[in-house]
């Protein structure tokens, strides 16, 4: 394999806190230029003379292309590849390889985590014993707020690939009876319930399906309404698939017995967000860090690594497009 290649990470902060191995990624250039974050401008810049751009969120497009004739290689250090302008890519024979499945035990064991949390009310008796009123009780314990238990309780599944598989293992661990739900877009199956006859019959459910014109605002007012009174929604796939203002209205109106996502439609949400109203009651939001073990991060390394001698073995791997 040769690695007289130069390569730059323009966000490596995005992916690397300082906890990762990053040997074996760096053996695989003659050169690798690490960046924690790249505007358009500094990535035209800093991809002059350069074969392999590495990106997780950096935008790369017929722009950036056009400016820097020596690119060869995109190694996107994520699965989704929203930010690479595909077409304008091969325009300029510039091919595309990203990472796959690399976060499915991270994002199973938060997906659970947030079901869990819903379940047990744990957010409300924390902040109960933060303000005292398990201090001030006339008895052991605080049961203000009711829990149930998932044993015997039915999960509904959109999205049963790899990561929903893994979340319907966890899940059936816990005695829970899962149902899996028909995508839209896709041909029917037998083992899949459409979505109007799944959503009455399930305590919660949980999305694991790509976000696409078929499943944007898969689950919206009408969706929500059609859910049991108290059932459970949680979301670590991507925010469009839920209808942010409806999910708010039927958590205020009180329908649902809570929700937890770890996305938005927007990430970061810099222009706010109905979602992050202070009103809005048993709603937990994580910033989308369910993928981010450093186990997982680890993983995303090593595939970046594949990728690269792959390529230059010339039998690439994981491309996409």
């Amino acid at each position: 394999m040769s690695n007289s290649h130069r390569a730059v990470f323009l966000d490596h902060s995005s992916l690397d806190l300082g906890d990762l191995d990053l040997s074996g990624l760096s053996a695989s250039f003659n050169d690798l230029q690490l960046y924690p974050h790249s505007t358009q401008a500094q990535t035209i810049e800093r991809l002059q003379g350069v074969q392999v751009a590495i990106s997780n969120k950096v935008p790369l497009n017929a722009e950036v292309f056009a400016a820097c004739p020596e690119l060869k290689l995109i190694l996107v250090a994520a699965t989704g590849i929203n930010s690479i302008d595909l077409a304008a890519a091969r325009a300029h024979g510039i091919s595309v390889c990203n990472c796959q499945g690399y976060g499915t035990p991270s994002v199973a064991q938060h997906t659970l985590m947030l079901l869990l949390a819903l379940a047990t009310r744990l957010p409300d008796y924390q902040r109960d014993v933060r303000a005292g009123h398990w201090q001030q009780a006339q008895q052991f314990c605080l049961l203000d707020h009711p829990i149930i238990e998932l044993h015997g309780k039915t999960l509904g599944m959109l999205g049963h690939g790899e990561l929903g598989s893994a979340v319907a293992t966890l899940a059936e661990a816990f005695g829970m009876r899962v149902l899996l739900g028909q995508l839209p877009g896709r041909p029917p199956r037998a083992d899949r319930l459409p979505l109007d006859e799944l959503l009455p019959q399930v305590d919660a459910l949980t999305l694991h399906c790509p976000l696409n014109s078929d499943t944007l605002n898969l689950i919206d007012a009408r969706e929500l309404s059609l859910m049991k009174p108290g059932a459970l929604l949680i979301n670590t796939a991507r925010g469009g698939l839920v209808n942010e203002q409806a999910l708010a209205d039927a958590l205020r109106a009180g329908h649902l017995g809570g929700a937890a996502t770890d996305v938005l439609t927007q990430e970061p949400p810099k222009d706010g967000n109905v979602l992050l109203a202070a009103d809005i009651p048993r709603l937990i939001i994580t910033p989308h860090s369910a993928w981010g073990s450093r186990e997982a991060r680890q993983r995303i390394v090593g595939q970046l690594t594949e990728n690269a001698q792959a390529f230059f073995n010339g039998a690439p791997v994981r491309l996409v497009g």
